[in-house]
């Protein structure tokens, strides 16, 4: 409490002071400071229980694991700079403010609307009679009380909570975005990401993390393979199909690739997502004990590792030539590989299971652009097939759960997504169309949908 008033005293005399000094000559009425702080501190109301918690042994763990899910909170934060460098990079340059402006929206909108409804519809709140299917959602609780800030509720505070789960949140949309690049319609894109991730996510999320009918049955992913990746991944597969692929990506049964312009922007995306999964995989430990969360890093290191040399040498044997994109693919799959397993699945494992996704994006990639679905990014092989793929991990190479259950619970999960997202969409279609014009689509979405260039002089100063 002194401390308290202390600082509420020199705030309010730095206050007086610059109060003051705005004053010019006019003189200040001659009030006694100490009078003043004394009076407005002593209508505050410190709450006993919290201080005297915070003056317990276990006070200590709370404060670290407290302060351990903030920062990994932010490094998922980092995370959605990640997403934009690589769908940008990937992509033409006639489309980078539009694919930036995207991701600006996701992160903004995705915060915003987990607190209106997505927080609350996750943890929990299940109606009286819904199975644990569909949770009821509301706004986050601002004035929560002690029990919410101490560990009677968890090792970290509600506040922290939120912040934490609404940083997961708009990844869902993030994954949607660089599958639809290039030519989806701003608008129509905006209102179906806003539905998926109010909606949509905190549905399925529900099923595991908010203790619904997945979580009584066993189901186990652990930092979100499918609740996170493969959800966004077979969100995105409808997306696409609805969408249609680019103009000239595919011309008399020939696949004509449609080249990035920046892999050193791609390059420095993989790196900021690789160095962000540490606190999606790290903080889902949801506290700060050592053995775990050291664990949790190296698996989630060896898995990145092992799938970009998977995908770096699948890619060399099968196409002749050694392919960046693909290498890059291959360190985010087996990110998402191991994301269900990464405190369960040991390190010998976690290699054969980054390994096993960094091969198979590859030949998904390949399948998928075979059979005409055009995805700029690859979000549909890295999120999608190896997001169940690493559901199923966990069953082939740790005891957390059994094959059936994780079979069950992810194909539940991806085909909510792909029947919410289809349906959506397609209605998004007919009402008021998803695809930009073919004049705007040749010209550039930063044009047609910004008015504005991501390189205005670029083109100028090459020719100089």
């Amino acid at each position: 409490m002194k401390i308290k008033k202390t600082l509420l005293a020199l705030l309010l005399g730095s206050s007086a002071f610059l109060f003051a000094g705005s004053l010019g000559a006019q003189e200040l009425p001659v009030i006694e400071t100490a009078e003043v702080v004394e009076a407005v501190a002593d209508t505050i109301s410190f709450d006993d229980g919290y201080a005297a918690f915070m003056e317990t042994p276990g006070a200590a763990f709370f404060t670290i694991s407290n302060l351990w899910l903030l920062i990994a909170a932010a490094l998922v934060f980092i995370m959605h700079l990640g997403f934009a460098t690589v769908e940008s990079g990937l992509g033409q340059a006639k489309n980078t403010v539009n694919i930036l402006f995207k991701n600006v929206f996701i992160i903004c909108m995705g915060i915003l609307t987990y607190a209106l409804w997505g927080f609350n519809a996750m943890y929990p709140g299940f109606a009286e009679g819904s199975a644990g299917v569909f949770a009821m959602g509301s706004w986050f609780d601002v004035e929560a009380s002690v029990a919410m800030m101490t560990a009677e509720y968890a090792d970290y505070t509600w506040y922290t909570d939120f912040i934490f789960q609404a940083m997961f949140a708009a990844t869902a949309a993030t994954i949607v975005s660089g599958a639809v690049a290039e030519r989806v319609k701003l608008s129509s894109f905006m209102i179906f990401a806003t539905l998926l991730v109010m909606f949509a996510y905190p549905v399925t999320g529900s099923w595991q993390w908010g203790g619904g009918w997945l979580a009584e049955r066993g189901f186990y992913d652990f930092a979100g393979s499918s609740l996170v990746h493969a959800f966004g991944g077979f969100a995105a597969l409808a997306c696409v199909m609805v969408l249609g692929p680019r103009a000239g990506k595919y011309i008399n049964g020939q696949i004509r690739p449609i080249l990035g312009h920046s892999m050193p922007l791609a390059t420095i995306g993989v790196f900021l997502l690789f160095l962000g999964w540490f606190g999606f995989n790290g903080g889902s430990v949801l506290n700060a004990d050592p053995f775990l969360v050291s664990l949790v890093f190296v698996t989630t290191a060896l898995a990145a590792a092992a799938g970009g040399l998977g995908a770096m040498f699948t890619s060399w044997f099968f196409l002749k030539k050694p392919d960046l994109s693909m290498a890059l693919n291959g360190i985010l799959a087996g990110l998402v590989g191991i994301t269900a397993g990464a405190d369960s699945i040991m390190p010998v494992y976690a290699i054969l299971t980054g390994l096993i996704a960094g091969v198979l994006v590859v030949f998904s990639i390949i399948f998928f652009d075979k059979i005409k679905i055009d995805d700029p990014v690859g979000a549909i092989s890295v999120h999608g097939v190896c997001g169940i793929f690493g559901t199923l991990a966990v069953a082939f190479f740790s005891d957390a759960a059994g094959f059936g259950i994780q079979l069950i619970g992810t194909l539940s999960i991806g085909a909510f997504a792909f029947i919410f997202s289809f349906v959506v969409f397609s209605i998004l279609k007919v009402v008021m169309g998803v695809r930009v014009s073919p004049e705007e689509e040749a010209e550039g979405l930063d044009i047609g949908e910004h008015g504005q260039e991501a390189y205005p002089d670029f083109g100028t100063a090459r020719t100089r």
